[in-house]
C-alpha cells in the first residue's frame, strides 16, 4: 500500500512539472492605477489554489476542534454523572450475624 501511496505522489509531481514547464508563460494581472503586473502562469495557479484551500483547512480545523471540545465536554459529564450516580454498597448482613474469630494462643 505504502508503494502505491508513492507512486501516487510521484506520478502527480511529475505531472505538474510537465503542466509548469509546458505552461511557462507571462500573464498581466490588471492592477489598481493602471498598473499591470507580470506573473508566471503556473504561479498564478499555485496562489489561486491555495487561496482556495487554505480558508477551507483552516475551517475544517476550527470545525474539528470546537467537535472535539464538545466531545470531550460530554464525556466528562457523563463520567460525573456516572460517579455520582453510582449505588453506595450496602452490607445485607446485620451487625449480630458478624461472628469474630480470634486465634487461640497455643501457650
Amino acid at each position: 500500500m505504502q508503494f502505491l501511496k508513492i507512486l501516487f505522489w510521484c506520478l502527480l509531481a511529475f505531472i505538474a512539472a510537465v503542466f509548469t514547464l509546458g505552461n511557462w508563460t507571462s500573464v498581466p494581472i490588471k492592477l489598481w492605477g493602471g498598473m499591470e503586473a507580470l506573473v508566471n502562469l503556473p504561479l498564478l495557479l499555485l496562489l489561486t489554489f491555495l487561496a482556495g484551500l487554505v480558508p477551507t483547512l483552516l475551517w475544517h480545523s476550527t470545525l474539528r476542534w470546537r467537535l472535539r471540545n464538545r466531545l470531550t465536554a460530554a464525556e466528562r459529564a457523563l463520567h460525573d454523572l456516572r460517579v455520582t450516580a453510582a449505588p453506595v454498597p450496602v452490607s445485607t448482613l446485620s451487625p449480630e450475624a458478624v461472628v469474630v474469630v480470634h486465634p487461640v494462643d497455643p501457650a
